[in-house]
């Protein structure tokens, strides 16, 4: 069951009207409508942040307010690899892949974020690219040109799943970071889910550096599945604040 027009009026007028705290970054959401796709039928939201003006999207399957336990993707905008089918990275295969998870499992959301290129924008991820040319892996690429590894924030992500009341959700992903980044917002993440994808000749030094110098599980058992190492990661998180 999707959700109703009355949910969607009620979700709309409730996030136009709540307040943030003056330091943050929030995301309003202004519409839901059906999105029917080649995996399932979805809705999808559109929400803006109106302290940078970006826009970001939620597909989500099934009523998922006030729900437990929702499979849920965190997924960066990828310009070359979602649209253009670019082989040096995983980016498209682990969306298709998601939301291929999602409607198997008749619930839950993949979040579109428009933080391109790990949050350095698509120009910047291009000239990264070029220095990659020269045989430089992506986390040293991005320390040339002047930037962390990663500049992802996930506030954002978890402003949408609150008002979208989601309690606690499945993660799809293989970056521990992710787990810890949404704690540190309050998300409550019960389970890691893998989201192994077979390399390719163009993109295996690339899932190798992911593995090696910034933490990801790729491996066949891929790590965190345990609902008790997950709460240690989310644990540490709030300890460090």
């Amino acid at each position: 069951m999707k959700l109703s027009q009355k949910h969607i009026r009620k979700l709309v007028r409730d996030s136009k009207n709540h307040s943030c705290e003056p330091t943050s970054c929030c995301v309003q959401l202004v519409a839901i409508a059906d999105l029917p796709s080649q995996f399932g039928e979805f809705q999808i939201c559109g929400f803006v942040s109106p302290c940078d003006g970006k826009e970001h999207t939620a597909i989500i399957k099934g009523n998922i307010l006030d729900k437990e336990s929702v499979v849920m993707r965190l997924h960066s905008e990828c310009l070359t690899g979602d649209v253009m089918g670019s082989r040096r990275c995983d980016c498209r295969d682990q969306l298709l892949e998601s939301l291929k998870y999602i409607e198997a499992e008749s619930q839950g959301i993949l979040l579109y974020l428009r933080q391109e290129g790990r949050g350095i924008g698509l120009s910047e991820k291009i000239r990264a690219y070029a220095i990659q040319d020269l045989g430089v892996d992506t986390v040293d690429a991005n320390l040339i040109l002047g930037y962390q590894p990663d500049e992802r924030d996930y506030g954002v992500a978890a402003h949408i799943l609150r008002t979208l009341r989601i309690k606690s959700i499945r993660l799809l992903t293989n970056n521990p970071e992710k787990i810890e980044q949404l704690a540190k917002h309050g998300v409550n993440v019960v389970e890691r889910l893998p989201l192994i994808i077979e390399p390719t000749e163009y993109n295996r030094a690339y899932l190798e550096t992911k593995t090696e110098r910034s933490g990801h599980l790729l491996g066949d058992f891929a790590g965190i599945r345990d609902v008790d190492e997950i709460q240690s990661l989310s644990k540490r998180s709030k300890d460090a604040k």
